[in-house]
């Protein structure tokens, strides 16, 4: 098994976990509060959020990563910390200030822009919760940089765990410090500090410090040492930030699609801006175990093999991530769609049925999307690998564009359902333009037929027997729809063998001719 292909199991591994206490997260809250209570909280992330997909780990951690990869090459371990350091404080200085001047034009951004469909009590609470969640996004300035940083170098353990942890202090905040009464799990009696929503956002603060606090002792192996400097004139610096511009714009159209989709579900009464978060998380469990763990551990060895001119391995590194892809995300989603209303029945047994068909009807829409957003994690990365920003930045620009109007157009027919669909074509189409176009680089890259004709065979058969399973089996519905999805992947697995060699060879140098045989 290569580096690569161990360093993508154990992110899953991590991530799986991440997402298990995600769920229960998820759980936790969704049962403490109503599908309208947490409209507000969900909503009032969105800006924080967008700060942080641009700043302190998304844009910036993406763009960094190449150039600390190059540095690691080439000039050795001082001079990528050297640069580190000046990135870093840079980051943070940036993010403080944009986050003051958000906190104070907090009432208008909610009023025009975030939520304009929410009553004014709602919309206070809004501007509340926004602005205490500044805090964690600050938190979030290092600690999303400090994932590049151990990524860089090769170390993909300790960033693993850190959002596992932040998960964690979630949980704290709704079992703690969100609820009104103390509640006993078996031995233990935890406290209640009665901060209500507020509470939430204490625990994502809680959470963000978790993050930063497990990465450290990772920097510090790798012999980190904080410098105070920054100095924009830096080659390594203007490198970094030449390639920020057109990821900061990318991530600006990414986050654009939350902002709009809530912006158009404020409007479709009350549920519908969460319903729409619930499906996301929904479609993100196996879209960030099978899509980004592969690309997050993908990027730096792309970039290494783009850096020492190996573009032929570079391009078989990619196909093989691409068919591994492909084999794993078609199957999940059509089984998690055939699936998931008795799970979601089971997880949320307080809400009403007409909430329930909400969060149903958005995860299944959400679900066609599966394999295009995976798609595109790998897309980006290949081109980010080879310091090139500007491809994703158009591809990026237009899909914004084509989902805006998607978005309209279908909310108007199909309502939450419509602006879920629309999020699925859009994502979907930018992820084969960015394929597309790197074919033309790259001929051969695109070599996935075989298996995608292999993929739809089984998946169809196994998601007609497991609908049939639940239609016809006189058993609780939420345990055959566990049986039934193991069983499904049962009859595909050996279907997509191929591909599950495949993933153990991941980013190898050795030219293995027989690989080719499925395709």
């Amino acid at each position: 098994m290569t580096h690569l292909a161990r360093s993508s199991i154990i992110i899953a591994v991590f991530f799986g976990i991440d997402k298990v206490l995600g769920f229960v997260r998820t759980i936790i809250v969704n049962r403490q509060f109503g599908l309208s209570d947490l409209d507000v909280f969900n909503v009032a992330n969105n800006i924080p959020d967008l700060l942080s997909a641009l700043i302190s780990g998304g844009a910036l951690g993406v763009a960094l990563i190449p150039v600390l990869s190059e540095y690691l090459e080439h000039k050795g371990r001082p001079a990528l910390w050297d640069l580190f350091s000046r990135i870093i404080n840079l980051a943070f200085m940036v993010t403080a200030s944009i986050a003051v001047l958000i906190a104070i034009t907090a009432p208008w951004l909610v009023e025009n822009v975030i939520s304009p469909g929410f009553t004014a009590e709602q919309k206070a609470l809004t501007v509340e919760l926004m602005r205490l969640d500044l805090a964690a996004i600050l938190i979030f300035s290092i600690s999303g940089l400090a994932m590049a940083g151990l990524q860089a170098n090769q170390h993909f353990f300790l960033p693993a765990m850190a959002p596992g942890l932040y998960n964690i202090g979630q949980i704290i905040g709704a079992l703690i410090l969100a609820r009104d009464s103390s509640l006993t799990i078996g031995p233990i009696s935890l406290p209640a500090l009665g901060f209500g929503m507020h509470g939430l956002v204490y625990g994502v603060i809680l959470g963000a410090a978790l993050h930063l606090g497990i990465q450290m002792p990772g920097l510090l192996r790798h012999g980190y040492k904080w410098q105070p400097m920054i100095n924009l004139r830096h080659p390594g610096v203007r490198q970094v930030l030449i390639l920020l511009g057109p990821r900061v714009l990318t991530m600006f159209f990414i986050q654009l699609f939350f902002t709009v989709r809530d912006n158009l579900a404020s409007g479709l009464g009350e549920g519908a801006v969460t319903a729409l978060n619930l499906g996301w998380f929904i479609m993100q469990v196996p879209e960030t175990l099978l899509g980004t763990a592969i690309a997050i551990a993908i990027l730096p060895t792309l970039s290494e093999f783009f850096t020492r001119g190996e573009l032929e391995t570079f391009r078989k590194t990619i196909n093989r991530a691409l068919r591994v892809i492909l084999a794993l995300t078609i199957p999940s989603a059509a089984l998690l769609a055939v699936g998931i209303r008795p799970l979601v029945t089971a997880a949320f047994p307080n809400y009403l049925p007409h909430e329930v068909e909400m969060i149903v009807g958005a995860s299944r829409m959400y679900l066609l999307g599966l394999t295009g957003h995976a798609f595109l994690e790998i897309a980006a990365r290949s081109y980010y690998a080879q310091k090139n920003a500007v491809i994703p930045l158009f591809a990026a620009a237009i899909n914004a564009a084509g989902y805006i109007a998607l978005a309209i157009f279908l909310s108007n027919q199909w309502g939450s359902n419509g602006i879920a669909l629309a999020n699925s074509i859009a994502f979907t189409a930018e992820a084969l333009l960015l394929l597309w176009l790197l074919n033309r680089a790259y001929p051969g890259l695109l070599k996935i037929s075989n298996t995608l004709r292999r993929v739809l065979i089984a998946t169809s058969a196994s998601a007609v027997g497991f609908y049939l399973l639940l239609k016809f089996l006189p058993f609780s519905a939420s345990l055959v729809s566990i049986g039934g999805s193991l069983l499904g992947l049962g009859v595909v697995i050996p279907f997509i063998w191929p591909e599950l060699r495949l993933l153990i060879r991941l980013g190898t140098t050795k030219d293995e001719s027989s690989e080719l045989a499925v395709d």
